[in-house]
């Protein structure tokens, strides 16, 4: 790569494990969600013209284990 742009950034929300709200939803469709959030923000980028995205994960716990 030898240019990047960043052109959105969103975060969801924390819960409180393991009684907390979220606690039924899995990292990859929080991940799916801040995504699709990113791209409503930036309506003129065409989402096939994206060649990798770059995430993180402050707290990776379960499902996501550090897979993140």
């Amino acid at each position: 790569m030898k240019e990047a742009f960043i052109v959105s950034a969103v975060r969801t929300a924390v819960g409180r494990a393991p009684g907390g709200t979220l606690r039924g939803t899995r990292p990859d469709e929080l991940a799916a969600t801040a995504m699709r959030e990113a791209l409503a923000r930036v309506p003129s980028i065409d989402p096939n013209q994206i060649d990798d995205v770059i995430l993180g994960c402050a707290m990776p716990e379960a499902e996501q284990g550090f897979n993140v």
